[in-house]
């Protein structure tokens, strides 16, 4: 083993499992310099090795139950030996730095729960992405993990994600903003307009108020928060509509000769652009407000997504994404008991 523990990678989760995930992990080790374990059956994941001629890199941890893409949260109690389970328990036990799993995101969230537990003072996880915005990507979290949600949380999901973009992406004093169906103060429901209220009085927070569904790409502010429910329809219905437009931007082009000339001369602009929309360029989601790094990867990742995902994992925690999250939690209750 490396003097730096190993990514721990759940290698039987996801559509393309284990041969991509596999793929993946030696991708990782190759060319990023990512050092992981596979966490799955032996004999698959061993042969999965051999063709690319890496048994001897890549070390492999047993686990011989896995939970299938269609399966949920209860999953994780059914089968308490899954290749997820086994991941976690790595990392709780501290022979891993970090989980990384393309399965079923309610199977590896409830997993993670179970096994690795809440942070002290977290309320609730929560999933957060990154949306491809310029010049820096935009932090979208509650993207799944906790549908029906208190104001309180919504504040700590805004420190979540503060957390993971000074981590993450390097931002200085990250700006939160709120959606909700309007810029206006009393716009929203009353979980919007309690949890403004709440936002608006938090110390340490730079609050720039409610965005609307619009902003989502416009880079307006660095992190956006909102409930599981809403945070996964939003980020649903923008992959289909990047997917519409893309695809309507080919067929546009095939057209004639003269666009396919213009497409031509557009080459590394449109590459640019496509690699920015790539969602495998961003390494996958992280679960946030557990005792443990978990990034879950789209559940059709190929190599090149499971190695960034690996790599993304790395990174949260060499730096120490869950002690800065500890860090910013208990200063808000600090603050609030004074208050």
């Amino acid at each position: 083993m490396p003097d730096t523990p190993p990514i721990a990678l759940d290698a039987m989760g996801g559509d393309n499992a284990p041969g991509e995930t596999v793929a993946g992990a030696v991708h990782a080790v190759r060319d990023l310099g990512v050092p992981v374990v596979l966490v799955g059956q032996p004999r698959p994941l061993y042969e999965a090795l051999a063709a690319h001629d890496a048994t001897t890199e890549i070390p492999i941890v047993r686990a011989e139950e896995t939970l299938s893409m269609d399966e949920g949260a209860l999953a994780s109690l059914r089968r308490p030996r899954s290749s997820v389970a086994v991941a976690c328990h790595l990392v709780r036990r501290g022979d891993a730095a970090a989980v990384v799993s393309a399965g079923s995101t309610a199977a590896v969230v409830a997993t993670g729960r179970l096994r690795l537990r809440a942070q002290q003072g977290v309320l609730r996880p929560a999933i957060a992405v990154t949306l491809p915005t310029v010049p820096t990507p935009t932090i979208l979290l509650d993207a799944g993990a906790t549908a029906d949600v208190k104001p309180e949380m919504l504040v700590q999901f805004a420190q979540l994600g503060v957390a993971y973009g000074e981590t993450a992406l390097g931002l200085r004093d990250p700006r939160v903003g709120l959606l909700t169906i309007g810029s206006e103060t009393e716009k929203g429901n009353k979980l919007a307009r309690r949890a403004h209220e709440l936002l608006s009085n938090t110390a340490g927070l730079d609050f720039a108020g409610n965005i609307e569904g619009h902003d989502l790409l416009s880079g307006k502010v660095d992190v956006i928060v909102t409930d599981g429910f809403t945070g996964n329809v939003a980020l649903k219905t923008m992959e289909g509509s990047v997917r519409y437009a893309l695809a309507e931007l080919r067929e546009a082009i095939a057209e004639s000769r003269p666009a396919r000339l213009g497409a031509l001369l557009q080459r590394r602009p449109l590459r640019r652009l496509a690699r920015r929309l790539d969602p495998e360029q961003y390494g996958g989601a992280v679960l946030l407000g557990l005792n443990g790094t978990v990034v879950i990867a789209h559940g059709a990742a190929k190599a090149r997504g499971i190695g960034a995902a690996c790599a993304l994992a790395a990174t949260l925690a060499a730096k120490g994404i869950v002690a800065r999250i500890g860090e910013r939690i208990a200063a808000t209750r600090a603050h609030n008991r004074l208050w």
